[in-house]
Order: C-alpha cells, then structure tokens, then sequence
C-alpha cells in the first residue's frame, strides 16, 4: 500500500510541475500577469489529485462508503472557490448549479438501482452536462480563454469515481500508463483507423490538410488526450456503454458497431455528418482494440494517437 501510495503521491508531483509550468507559459503566450493567472493556475492544481486518483484502485477504494459524496462534491465546488479569488467572478447561481449537479451525479446510484434505465439516464445526464454550455455559465471566460474544462474534469472525475465505486463496474482497466501489449495493439488500431479514413476522408471533403503544426503542440495534445480526453471517453463508451451492451445483446459485435454509431453521431454538433462518419469508424477501432486487449488502455492510445494526428496535419 505504501508503494503505490507513494506512486500516487509522484504522479500528483509529476502532474502539478507540469500544469504549473504548463499555465505560466500560456499565461505569458497570451499577455496575461501571473498574478491574474494565478487563482486559475491554482483551480487546475486543486482539481488534479481528485482525477488521478481514479486511477489508482487502491487509492481509490479508500474512498468507498458514506465519505464519498462529500469527497464529489468538493472535487467540483473547491476548484470553483479558488477560480473565483481573482479569475473569475463569483456567482451564487453558478455556484448553486455546480452544486446541484456534482450532488446529482454523486448519490445517483444511492436513490436510484442498478438498472439498465438508471445506467443510461446517468450517462446522458452526465453527457448532457458537458455538451449543453451550463459549464460554460458556471466558468465564463478568462481573458477571453474558456475555463469550462475545469467543470468538464469535476463531472468526468465524479462520474468515473461513482461508476467504480458506487456501480460497481467491473474493472475496464481504467489508468494512466499502457502495457507495451496495450501500446502494440492500440498502435495497430490507429493504422486500421488511418487506412480506412483517409480515402474517405478525401472522398467527403471532411478535412484538409495544413503544414504541420509545431512537435511540442502535438506532444501535448497526444499526452492531454492520452491521459484525460481519450481516456475519460473511452472508459464510458468502451468501458461502460459497450460492455452494457454486449450484457443486454449477448452479441459483441453488435455492441462494438451500436457504440461505434453512438459514439460518432454525437459528434455530430462539431462538423456535421462527414465527421459522424469519421468519427464512427475511429470508434470501431478503438472498440475491437478493447475487445483484443480486454482494457481500454489499447483503445485510449488508438483514440490519442488518432487526435494528435488530426491536430498535427488536418484541420
């Protein structure tokens, strides 16, 4: 126990090191003090141990019983608290909605059972959250940048830590660091991916490409979706919906092309039916990855790679 915790406690160094930096070199990119950055800096800080700890099992189960709503909602009402000393002004409605929410999503399974109806209505509420803009009412924006990825992280850490802890969920292999069989097999996905989607994306027009974009910028995107983007949508397609499904079919095909299509039709919003069908088929590719490594580690580094690829070239 003293092992990983000390595991944990390096990651969370790691993490704050990196972020810190990370903020002080945006906030001189784009002409803003540190003093004013500060509050916001601090927010990332203060929201990180809550997320990585979901990744760390035994850390986590820690956390199981009565505690664990009130561990919830301080991951999403202290990062908001600290955001508001000086970054962004403070409103009991935004407050009071951040609250109602994060209180929503921690005593879910608390009220209602372990139903197929249940797990569907916590996905598209906890969804519904992220894509609906009240994120972006709660966190408006700082110095014209948008802070509504800090609400994003709070309902992704809450909804995570609920599905493990409260549901139960069947471990999905939840977790920062891929086996080298996860690397070899989430690779190969990326290439069945690019193989299929380019000549379709040539054919719809979906992209273009552009001259590449610096290597740092694309380090960072393929790291930022390794860790959290990639990895919190594949724990709820891959590791959630489509294990769901596979339970209610008893067909794993089915399963696999059902959350492909789920997965790319809510994309629609970003660029229109070209992009459901893109995205779609990285979907299936990051799904049969889960099936082959049973874990959505080879499908998380199949989805980054996909991501970072799309930022270096495409646009």
């Amino acid at each position: 126990m003293a092992k990983r915790r000390g595991a944990f406690l390096a990651a969370l160094l790691i993490a704050w090191v990196a972020l810190g930096a990370a903020g002080v070199m945006f906030a001189r990119s784009r002409g803003i003090a540190i003093s004013a950055a500060a509050p916001v800096i601090a927010a990332f800080l203060i929201e990180s141990p809550f997320y990585l700890v979901a990744g760390f099992p035994d850390i986590r189960e820690r956390l199981a019983g009565p505690r664990l709503p009130l561990h919830l909602l301080a991951s999403a009402v202290l990062p908001y608290l600290v955001c508001c000393c000086g970054g962004i002004p403070f409103r009991w409605a935004g407050l009071g909605a951040l609250f109602a929410m994060a209180l929503a999503l921690s005593v879910w399974y608390r009220v209602l059972p372990a139903h197929p109806l249940s797990d569907l209505g916590y996905l598209t509420f906890a969804g519904a959250i992220i894509v609906s803009g009240v994120l972006g009412f709660i966190y408006p924006p700082f110095h014209k940048q948008h802070l509504e990825i800090l609400g994003h992280i709070s309902v992704v850490e809450i909804a995570l830590l609920v599905s493990m802890l409260d549901r139960r969920m069947p471990e999905t292999g939840f977790g920062f660091l891929p086996s080298s069989m996860e690397w070899r097999v989430g690779a190969l996905h990326f290439l069945y991916f690019i193989i299929l989607a380019f000549p379709i994306n040539v054919a719809l027009k979906a992209t273009h490409l552009v001259d590449p974009r610096p290597v740092w910028q694309v380090v960072a995107v393929f790291l930022g979706s390794l860790w959290f983007q990639a990895l919190s949508e594949e724990f709820f397609f891959r590791g959630l919906l489509q294990k769901w499904v596979e339970a209610w079919t008893g067909r794993e095909t089915a399963a696999l092309l059902l959350t492909a299509a789920i997965f790319g039709l809510i994309h629609y919003r970003l660029r229109g039916w070209k992009w459901v069908i893109l995205v779609a088929l990285l979907g299936w590719a990051c799904g049969r990855a889960r099936n082959q490594s049973n874990g959505i580690r080879a499908g998380t580094v199949t989805h980054a790679l996909a991501v970072a690829t799309w930022r270096a070239f495409f646009a």
